[in-house]
């Protein structure tokens, strides 16, 4: 059944699965067994990024299930992303270096520009002043882009994108590319469904990931009495209609969507309940549904940024 198909294609030609599991905020502590878990469970997409602090656990889980003969290499899907601390050109390849030798990979399926805003270079991964202020630096992510592209040629990652790149952002790198952006991995869930820049994206062969698809719920910054996705009433509703959890309906919300979706969780049975969304789908009517819950309701907007002259969220998409 095409809906309820697994993996999708870059423009490259590349296959990436349409389920991962997330690591953000994953502690190292509990980011292996988590990994080994999902795989498992049958994931074979697993998503990294050099900011989560959590790299050589992901890898010690990776090796593992490698040795055990649960999956080969080329079997899984490894997504990593570029830090704000090495946007200069010269930055690029030690830093996907580090990551291969954290993860314990010769390669990445998948390396990302984690945000296009870059940071002041050359010591702490989030840098700042006496005050607390954030330090920039004004390396234009143009630049770090072409870098990106001299690790496909050495054959270190399969495919490169970007992550939280908004529509003019994307147009200036296009521009430039000679290696396809595949990817633009941003926040999507029935809060924001973020449609024009879908469009968009999809209009220039672009896949999209949703990361934070349930609302992102333990986000360090969440406060009580913030909306829950999972506590909706429409997604409730939803949930007793395909006799599925809350949980599972979001997921499948963005998969009949055309998306990626990389829900994160480090509890066994969580892990294997949202692997289990491949016996249904959402009708159209009912993925409208839960687009009408659209508030502009992003959790991740690093607001802190804003003055950056790179920083996403000010335009529309």
């Amino acid at each position: 059944m095409a809906a309820l198909r697994r993996a999708i294609s870059f423009s490259n030609g590349k296959s990436i699965p349409v389920l991962g599991l997330g690591t953000w905020k994953s502690k190292p502590g509990e980011v292996t067994a988590a990994v080994k878990d999902a795989v498992t469970a049958g994931y074979r997409h697993i998503d990294c990024a050099h900011l989560y602090g959590n790299e050589p656990e992901v890898g010690a889980a990776i090796a593992a299930v490698i040795k055990d003969g649960t999956v080969t290499r080329d079997e899984l899907f490894i997504t990593s992303k570029l830090w704000n601390t090495f946007h200069a050109k010269s930055s690029v390849l030690p830093a996907l270096n580090t990551t291969l030798a954290n993860l314990g990979l010769n390669y990445l399926d998948l390396y990302l520009i984690h945000w296009p805003t870059g940071f002041k270079e050359g010591g702490d991964i989030l840098p700042a002043d006496s005050t607390g202020k954030r330090l920039y630096s004004d390396v234009d992510y143009v630049e770090t882009w072409e870098a990106m592209e001299e690790c496909v040629k050495l054959g270190l990652t399969r495919s490169i994108g970007v992550s939280n790149f908004n529509k003019n952002q994307l147009e200036r790198v296009l521009k430039v590319a000679k290696v396809p952006v595949a990817n633009n991995q941003i926040e999507v869930h029935p809060y924001l469904p973020q449609n024009k820049l879908i469009e968009f994206c999809k209009s220039k062969d672009i896949i999209v990931t949703a990361y934070s698809p349930l609302g992102s719920p333990d986000r360090p910054w969440a406060k009580p009495g913030d909306p829950a996705l999972t506590e909706e009433p429409k997604v409730k509703t939803l949930a007793q209609k395909y006799k599925k959890s809350p949980a599972q309906i979001l997921i499948r919300f963005q998969i009949d969507r055309g998306l990626i979706v990389i829900p994160k969780s480090v509890t066994k049975s969580r892990i294997e309940e949202n692997f289990q969304i491949w016996d249904f789908q959402l009708s159209p009517e009912d993925i409208k549904l839960l687009e009408s819950l659209e508030c502009n309701g992003r959790v991740c907007t690093s607001s802190e940024l804003s003055d950056h002259p790179y920083y996403p969220f000010h335009d529309e998409y």
